[in-house]
């Protein structure tokens, strides 16, 4: 029998906007009017600086820890911007808040959660967003879920759901986009290629030459795009929602990107990373790029950056002072929430203040030893 090619494709790369802030104007064209890509930026700038000044909150011991979302902005606010508010859902990891406050996710929230309040991941009504992810690539099983459930009602919301490349290696993902496949859920799944899972390089974790390749397994359209550039991520995500929204089932968008900062403050990342590298990147930073594209059109200068600045310095004092004002939780609010009926061993518990994680029966410590397990 003569051989025969049984499956043949290529990964497209998507840039509209170059490093040095050129549009290509015919890719482009009608994509984003002036006033959408200003505001767009002014949403990165008052998120860059909700950022830093996290940082400096987990530094002072305010805060228990923080990963923070710098350099990943475009990746964020382009495609948070082509999904409908109320209609479609976001389904983050921990590296999106942008796009979650672009959906009206009150912005002290996120800090209420990483200074230890799980308060801060209840999502009020009428958001159509889940909490913050840490586990990696769990979410993502989750988000094919609503995406079915969506499906199955006739609802035309459709579910974006961020990850990292990290997760990519996790079995979680691949049954997510093995579902969503199969089933022709209306999702998009969007990596995060940020070239780190926490301090394993991007060429350490997979033997792929892409990360949207893996997409391809589970019958999805899947591209790679400039996550730096926020015009290329709206279209790519717009093109993604609008297939999602007619029944054309899931698609995957590689955003290739970079961390700036830490995975964590928990980590250091100047001992694995280069300097080199990490100049190389701080160059392609997306809002360095969207200001170079604004100024050229005539839409933005010094005087437009210092009043802008300014006011997102006043927008995240008081978002600061919002999160700490808030009282302190209740010791006995997880008993008092987690069970509609409290189990008999989280009675024990509860009323000697005394946990059983090391596998003791609180009724068996006593004397000295009961203040060793506390």
């Amino acid at each position: 029998m003569p051989k025969k090619v049984a499956y043949k494709t290529q990964i497209d790369y998507l840039q509209l906007m170059d490093e040095n802030g050129k549009l290509d104007a015919r890719l482009a064209k009608d994509l984003l009017g002036d006033e959408e890509v200003q505001q767009m930026y002014e949403h990165m700038t008052v998120c860059r600086r909700y950022d830093e000044v996290a940082f400096r909150l987990q530094r002072s011991g305010r805060m228990g820890t923080f990963p923070q979302n710098k350099g990943q902005e475009a990746a964020a606010i382009g495609s948070g911007h082509a999904a409908r508010k109320g209609v479609d859902w976001l389904v983050p990891a921990y590296r999106e808040n942008a796009a979650l406050f672009m959906h009206g996710l009150p912005m002290h929230y996120v800090l209420v959660y990483w200074m230890g309040d799980e308060r801060g991941s209840q999502i009020p009504d009428g958001l159509k967003m889940l909490p913050l992810s840490v586990p990696i690539g769990t979410h993502m099983l989750h988000a094919v879920g609503i995406a079915w459930a969506n499906k199955i009602r006739g609802d035309d919301g459709v579910v974006l759901t961020y990850f990292g490349d990290g997760a990519t290696s996790e079995g979680d993902f691949h049954e997510a986009a093995n579902f969503a496949g199969a089933l022709q859920v209306p999702c998009v799944f969007i990596c995060q290629n940020n070239q780190w899972a926490i301090s394993v390089p991007r060429d350490r974790q997979t033997a792929s030459e892409t990360f949207a390749q893996k997409a391809l397994g589970y019958g999805m359209p899947t591209i790679q795009v400039d996550g730096n550039d926020v015009f290329a991520m709206y279209k790519a995500t717009r093109d993604a929602i609008e297939r999602a929204r007619e029944g054309d089932g899931p698609s995957f968008i590689e955003a290739v990107t970079y961390r700036l900062a830490d995975h964590t403050t928990a980590d250091d990342a100047s001992r694995y990373r280069d300097e080199d590298e990490l100049d190389a990147w701080k160059a392609k930073d997306p809002l360095i790029r969207l200001r170079k594209y604004l100024e050229a059109k005539g839409l933005w200068d010094e005087d437009k950056q210092e009043a802008l600045e300014a006011r997102a310095k006043a927008i995240v004092q008081e978002v600061v002072k919002t999160a700490e004002e808030i009282p302190a939780p209740e010791v006995d609010d997880i008993f008092d929430y987690t069970f509609a009926e409290l189990p008999e061993s989280l009675k024990a518990q509860r009323s000697t203040m005394r946990t059983t994680s090391l596998g003791q029966d609180p009724s068996q410590v006593g004397g000295a030893a009961a203040q060793t397990v506390r």
